[in-house]
């Protein structure tokens, strides 16, 4: 299995090679050469897998045994679930009106986030020990981000991870689970900006091929390949769990109904429908609503602003991965892809070929949802079930309170409605807050302040300098060059 970009200027890798270059050289995102095709058979036996199961099955087409054995797979995969507090990892919720609820967020920091990312840090362990190699990661989050990446590769010897969040615009709880980690490898920094202020020195250094390659600069964003690997198991496991049987012919469809923020997580749904798996997508997104215009009117064209929601994670105005849905839906044409999508970066805004507009719509059904329609989601969800719904889970649930369904549906949760109060409050709710939440709050922190005028860049580089000197001195060599990265959110 070979790795190969979007845009189809720079050679193919193998899976080693995706997960250490986020972007590829050329601009664009790197995809399977071929995508596995999986027929009735393989569905079947698959349909009694546990959670973990399914992710060893699928990671295992992507990953060949030649770079990764079967049973280092293994391990690794259940090494990474061993955190999470459900006994299933994941867990599906059946609630009243056919309102099924599939829990992502049974992990450290409560986010779906975590499912990808544990398992990512344990592909990049593995690699880095057998190769006594260094990484430095650089992290720009608006929030859920930071702290599953800082989960995912807390204390591990080879990798020095940065995170730079924006002060005071997190939630309280959100801004604690970074700051509390007090390891050496995990540097916090809180700049007095906004998101896109503080992506600009990250932009920077990234842009710098030099210092990217000499200090084996990389991120975990869904840019990174290893996410969107892992994120299908989402699409089977809540296919197994939603359909009544696979005893018919053809096989029963289910409907899967996609909070969507920067494209990662509908991305692996697409891929799981070009697998074979009998699914119809829809995405869901908030105010921000760039795919949404997209997927009615083939209009992939920025809006004039970033409108701040109740649902914060998915207020993105470049939602990256649609690179790799177009490409997916363009049978690879790696040439058309790159065509659009430097024509979108010069201008901003692309109407898509009429063909392929058709293709996506096929694909996907969308919808938006405002901070009145999430609002009433969770109500209505808390009146009639006594559960809470995060206000990212609330976009799923208001398109499905909204649309007659006539086939098994599932929404996807992506965090717990304990990471965001404010908007419980909002919607006249009372959190309940898990006692390791509240413990955060004793907690001692520890992070380094960006101010205003100051280079952020360069506190960066100083401090990327200083730990990859000091890891150099304690393996007695120098750190070989690796290869540069990409911006994470």
């Amino acid at each position: 299995m070979e790795y190969v970009s979007t845009r189809g200027g720079t050679r193919a890798v193998d899976f080693e090679g995706a997960l250490f270059s986020g972007y590829a050289p050329d601009g664009g995102l790197f995809m399977p050469q071929r995508m596995p095709s999986l027929g009735r058979d393989t569905l079947q036996r698959w349909s009694s897998l546990s959670y973990p199961e399914l992710v060893k099955e699928l990671c295992s087409l992507f990953i060949p045994a030649t770079l990764v054995p079967r049973n280092a797979l293994d391990e690794l995969i259940d090494r990474a679930f061993s955190r999470f507090r459900h006994k299933s990892v994941v867990h599906l919720s059946r609630l009243k009106d056919g309102l099924n609820i599939l829990e992502l967020w049974h992990g450290v920091t409560y986010a779906f986030k975590d499912l990808s990312l544990s398992c990512t840090g344990q592909f990049l362990q593995y690699f880095l020990e057998k190769k006594q190699k260094h990484v430095n990661i650089l992290v720009g989050t608006s929030g859920d981000t930071g702290s599953s990446a800082i989960e995912s590769v807390r204390g591990q010897k080879n990798v020095d991870i940065f995170v730079l969040l924006p002060k005071g615009l997190c939630t309280q709880i959100q801004e604690l689970q970074m700051t509390t980690v007090i390891e050496d490898n995990v540097h916090v920094f809180a700049a007095h900006g906004n998101s896109d202020e503080i992506d600009e020195p990250i932009k920077e250094l990234f842009a710098d091929v030099d210092f990217a390659g000499k200090y084996n600069l990389m991120s975990l964003n869904s840019v990174n390949w290893s996410r969107i690997m892992v994120q299908i198991a989402h699409y089977f496991y809540a296919y197994f769990q939603c359909t009544p049987c696979l005893d018919t012919s053809p096989l029963p469809m289910v409907e899967i109904v996609v909070p969507t923020g920067g494209g990662g997580n509908i991305t692996a749904g697409c891929i799981a429908q070009k697998m074979g798996l009998p699914i119809r997508l829809v995405t869901v997104v908030n105010s921000n609503d760039i795919i949404h215009r997209t997927v009615q009117n083939g209009d992939f064209s920025l809006a004039e602003s970033v409108k701040a929601t109740l649902a914060s994670a998915m207020d993105i105005q470049e939602p990256y991965n649609v690179e790799r849905i177009l490409w997916l839906l363009s049978g690879s044409d790696s040439r058309l892809i790159k065509t659009l999508m430097e024509q979108f970066n010069i201008s901003k805004r692309l109407k898509l070929p009429e063909d392929l507009h058709k293709k996506l719509s096929e694909t996907l059904a969308s919808c938006s949802a405002s901070d009145q329609d999430i609002v009433g989601a969770m109500r209505r969800c808390w009146e009639e079930n006594q559960y809470l719904l995060c206000p990212h889970s609330a976009v799923a649930a208001h398109y499905h309170y909204s649309q007659p369904h006539s086939i098994p549906r599932c929404c996807l949760a992506p965090a717990s409605a304990a990471k965001f109060q404010d908007a419980l409050l909002r919607a006249g709710l009372v959190p309940q807050i898990p006692p390791e939440i509240t413990a955060l709050t004793a907690m001692e922190t520890r992070s380094s302040p960006l101010e205003r005028g100051q280079d952020w860049a360069q506190v960066l580089r100083g401090q990327i300098e200083a730990v990859t000197q000091q890891w150099e001195a304690q393996v007695g060599q120098s750190a070989p060059q690796g290869r540069g990265g990409s911006l994470g959110r």
